[in-house]
């Protein structure tokens, strides 16, 4: 598969509802490529754009995901507690494959397709058209980062026995940045399997989360973890990478631009290349390499940045 062909796929389609003589709207924001109701796919064909007919089963089909961001949980007003996260990577990575329809309110759409870009995931995009260009400058972005098919790193497993309970246990992992993979059994590379359930994981513990969160934590032991984020508690990491290089995706849920978040990598690597959404490229700050670790500042983060390193030999 071509590098072309690796970004295009990952890259979301928006759905468009608009006749074709809202033509104009999209070539205004830069949109070549839409996905269509198959009734309406004709006439836009005429217009010389990328049209995807899409069939109402198609689209009932699709998985609905619920808007990524950051939201006040009913009842609880203390200032002091952490942001509520609704993320959806966990979800992409329960269901390699699947396919999903993302229902983004206004202000939420750049965020969805920057958050399916990061997994790989197929998402369909309803958008506010409010959001037309705050998109159209997110999807060009995405389409100029250089491809990087690599694996994704993880420190734990989570067996999955497909209950709501584990989904929300992969949920607040992903949201405190502890990096697992989904796997049916307990799998030998990982020194920690999370099996709820099990004697060592009482169903009882994933009903406070941020104490179970804590628990793996310590089990794991943060020297054991490929990577830690300082200064935020509203980005999440994604770590792809082999023996040669790898890929930290970095993704603000907050809707606010984050100065100077701090990040630090098991293993040794070179100075590499940072590429954010609203500033394109930059250089790392901060950079250096001590104790076996690799610790960096990240000078901007707008919604999503992207860091390439290779490894040290």
């Amino acid at each position: 598969m071509t590098p072309l062909l690796l970004i295009a796929l990952s890259i979301p389609c928006i759905y468009w509802t608009d006749g074709a003589d809202s033509r104009a709207k999209l070539d205004a924001a830069g949109i070549s490529r839409i996905c269509v109701p198959a009734g309406q796919a004709d006439p836009w064909r005429d217009t010389g754009l990328t049209v995807t007919a899409v069939t109402p089963s198609e689209l009932a089909s699709r998985e609905a995901l619920p808007a990524p961001g950051v939201t006040a949980r009913a009842g609880v007003a203390s200032p002091t507690r952490s942001p509520w996260i609704i993320a959806n990577g966990w979800r992409f990575m329960r269901r390699a494959g699947g396919r999903y329809l993302s229902d983004a309110p206004a202000g939420k759409a750049a965020l969805a397709a920057a958050e399916a870009f990061m997994y790989g995931a197929d998402v369909m995009l309803k958008i506010d058209p409010a959001d037309l260009e705050t998109l159209a400058a997110m999807l060009k972005f995405l389409q100029t980062l250089p491809a990087a098919d690599l694996p994704p790193v993880a420190d734990l497993g989570v067996v999955d026995d497909g209950s709501a309970l584990t989904g929300e246990a992969m949920n607040l992992l992903a949201r405190r940045n502890l990096l697992f993979q989904v796997v049916p059994s307990p799998a030998a590379q990982f020194r920690l399997n999370i099996v709820l359930g099990s004697p060592a994981y009482p169903l009882a513990d994933a009903a406070d989360p941020s104490a179970f969160a804590l628990k793996v934590r310590r089990q794991l032991g943060d020297e054991e973890r490929s990577v830690r984020i300082y200064g935020s508690e509203v980005v999440i990491c994604r770590l792809t990478g082999d023996a040669g290089r790898v890929r930290l995706h970095l993704l603000n849920y907050g809707g606010r631009e984050i100065e100077g978040l701090h990040v630090r990598l098991r293993g040794a690597y070179r100075d590499g290349q940072l590429y954010t959404s609203a500033a394109g490229r930059l250089p790392l700050d901060d950079f250096a390499v001590a104790g076996g670790d690799t610790e960096f500042s990240v000078p901007k983060l707008e919604t999503y940045a992207v860091i390439d390193l290779q490894r040290a030999r």
